[in-house]
Parts: structure tokens; C-alpha cells; sequence
């Protein structure tokens, strides 16, 4: 260690540009170290911009540039229509409804998992929260049944799902055809009429704070805890692991088959909560209520960049895809355009997401 530190001190006077590398020598290693570093930085600087965290901020950028758009279309073709006050109150009440759906909908699918119950769970819980001896309970009533039906519902999925070690297409397809029939039999074909005070005073515009729907704020508080479930708490990145990949997240310790049932146990909660605020707007369950709510969510889950396959999603991109898919069927039905049309129009969203993802992950 001497003798590298004499010659060193005895070349310091006859060059003096190594006198300059020299004086950071006070150990020899990382002057060696420190320019390899800055060699490297450059080529990783590009690296850190390739996780994930930095794509799902373009994405939603991009979303709410094509719901500004649609906008400006709604405005240009029905100016008077699209965009008075009722009309945004009118679209923002609607993308409520299925936004709260929508947010379940995100876990399970992030989780490696599918739900085409959602709409028929919907449609049970409205049915079955609207009956004679329900609203003899009145509010609290109401609502419970509505809550408790989508969460008995989301439990069995749940354990169908997680210990029946059924495929999750065939145990929701199941549950749709049961709570469909279920539906239309507690029913009899009729529409039950709502009855209650309370519940209708919610959808009456006295009911609004400063302009903006109840229904509208139970579905940004519903937002806003599903936001920090899925990104701050340990909740999240078990939904996340599971969903990439299950056996990587069994051998690390994460019970897989508990957490893929209270994935269900969540989509049948916002179920029961869709189906309340459904009761509110409506006034009445019907058998009916839900239709397609299945592929809405799924559809609005995926433009907003969730993964189908699974491991990863999103929760923002999910709500401004529900706001998209309501402001085309808002347009649409302003224009007098078929409802064909616009299955067509979803259609042709859905299959334009989907490519999206796979290039996305092929580049990257």
C-alpha cells in the first residue's frame, strides 16, 4: 500500500493532468470505479423509465385526451343537448353505476380472474332489496339486502372459484345463469315499485350538494378507497402477485386461495353497492337491471389498461375508461343512433385495447 502511494506522489509534479486524477486517490479503487459509473449512467438513465409506473400515466393521459374529444364531438353535433347542465349530471350519474362495478371488476381481473356474474348479481340485489318485506325495513333495510345478496353472491364465486379449484369462467357463467333465474323467479316478470322515502329523496335534484349527484360521490368515495387499497396497502400487491404469477406468489409466502376470495368477496360488495344506487335511480328492481354490465366493466377495465391475463391494473385508467364508454353511449343515443351501433362501437374499442396490450408487451 507504500509503495503505490510514493510513485504516485513522485508523478504528481511531472504530469499534472494525472495529479488531478490523483488527488481523488486517496484510495486508488474508486477513482478506477468512478469512471466506469459514468459511463453506465447514461445507459441506464433509459431504463428507469420502462416500469410500469411511468406507462399507466400516458395511458390516462391518452384517455382523457380521447374523452375530450368525445366531448368536443357531443358538443359540436348536439351543442344544446350534450352539453347542458342536466345532460353532464345525467352521464356522470350513469358512469356511476357502472364505475362502481368497474373498480371490482379491476381487482379480479388483476388478480388472474374474470367476473361474468356482475350483472346478474346486480340485477338479484335490486330485485331482492326492492321486495314487500325488505322495504318494510325501510332505508337500512334496503340497503343491507342490497350489500348482503352481493356479497353471499361474491362468496360463492369466491369458493367455487378458490376452493373448487373451478375454472372462473365456468363458476361466473354459472352464478350468471342462477342469479338471472333467481331474479326473474323472486319477480314473477314485474317490476317492484320502490316505496321508501329516503331512498327516492336521494335521487331527487333537492338531494344534490352544490350540483353534484349523491350517487356521483358514493362512487368517487368508492374510487378513492379502491385507489388506495390497490396501490397502498399490502391488499394490492398480493392482488398483483397473484394475478402474475400464482405459484411464484404461493412460494412467497401469499395464501393464494384467500386472497382470490376476497377478490370475489370485493366485485360482489361493489355489486350490492351498484345495485343500492340502481334503486335509487330507478325508484324500482326489475329482473332486467344490469343487462351487459359484464361487458361494460370488462371493457372499461381494459382500455384503461388492465391486463386481462392479469398482474397488473389500474384504477384511475378503469374509471376514465367507464367515463368514455358512457360519453359515446351518452352521444349515441343524443344523435338517435341504433343501440346496435353502439355494441358495434364497443366492440371494435374492446379488440383495439386488446392489440394495444399485446404490442405493449411485446415491445417491452
Amino acid at each position: 500500500m507504500t509503495q503505490p502511494a510514493t510513485p504516485a506522489g513522485q508523478d504528481a509534479p511531472s504530469a499534472p493532468a494525472p495529479a488531478t486524477l490523483s488527488t481523488p486517490d486517496a484510495s486508488s479503487t474508486p477513482a478506477t470505479s468512478s469512471t466506469p459509473a459514468t459511463s453506465s449512467t447514461p445507459d441506464r438513465k433509459p431504463a428507469a423509465h420502462r416500469p410500469f409506473g411511468f406507462r399507466p400515466d400516458v395511458r390516462n393521459l391518452s384517455l382523457l385526451g380521447v374523452l375530450a374529444a368525445l366531448i368536443a364531438v357531443g358538443g359540436v353535433t348536439r351543442p344544446d343537448a350534450f352539453l347542458a347542465t342536466s345532460n353532464l349530471q345525467l352521464v356522470l350519474t350513469q358512469a356511476s353505476i357502472i364505475g362502481v362495478v368497474t373498480v371490482g371488476m379491476t381487482f379480479v381481473i388483476t388478480g388472474g380472474g374474470i367476473d361474468l356474474s356482475v350483472g346478474a348479481i346486480v340485477a338479484l340485489a335490486s330485485v331482492w332489496a326492492t321486495t314487500v318485506a325488505t322495504q318494510e325495513y325501510g332505508f337500512a333495510g334496503i340497503l343491507f339486502t342490497a350489500v348482503a345478496v352481493g356479497v353471499g353472491c361474491g362468496l360463492v364465486n369466491g369458493v367455487l372459484v378458490a376452493y373448487g379449484g373451478m375454472v372462473p369462467f365456468i363458476a361466473t357463467l354459472a352464478m350468471f345463469a342462477s342469479a338471472r333465474g333467481l331474479a326473474l323467479q323472486l319477480t314473477d316478470g314485474k317490476t317492484q315499485i320502490v316505496t321508501v322515502d329516503p331512498v327516492l329523496d336521494l335521487g331527487v335534484k333537492d338531494a344534490y350538494i352544490l350540483g353534484v349527484p349523491p350517487l356521483v360521490l358514493v362512487f368517487a368515495a368508492v374510487t378513492l378507497v379502491g385507489w388506495l387499497l390497490f396501490n397502498r396497502t399490502t391488499f394490492g400487491r398480493r392482488t398483483v402477485a397473484v394475478g402474475g404469477n400464482a405459484e411464484a406468489a404461493r412460494l412467497a409466502g401469499i395464501d393464494v386461495r384467500r386472497q382470490r376470495l376476497h377478490l370475489y368477496l370485493l366485485s360482489g360488495l361493489c355489486c350490492g353497492i351498484a345495485a343500492f344506487m340502481l334503486i335509487v335511480l330507478a325508484g324500482s328492481g326489475q329482473n332486467t337491471n344490469g343487462n351487459l354490465y359484464e361487458l361494460d366493466a370488462i371493457a372499461a377495465a381494459i382500455i384503461g389498461g388492465t391486463l386481462l391475463s392479469g398482474g397488473r391494473g389500474t384504477i384511475v385508467g378503469s374509471v376514465l375508461g367507464v367515463l368514455v364508454f358512457t360519453t359515446i353511449t351518452n352521444i349515441f343515443a343524443l344523435n338517435n343512433l341504433e343501440s346496435a351501433v353502439q355494441q358495434i362501437a364497443k366492440g371494435a374499442i374492446i379488440v383495439a385495447a386488446v392489440l394495444i396490450q399485446r404490442r405493449t408487451l411485446r415491445d417491452g
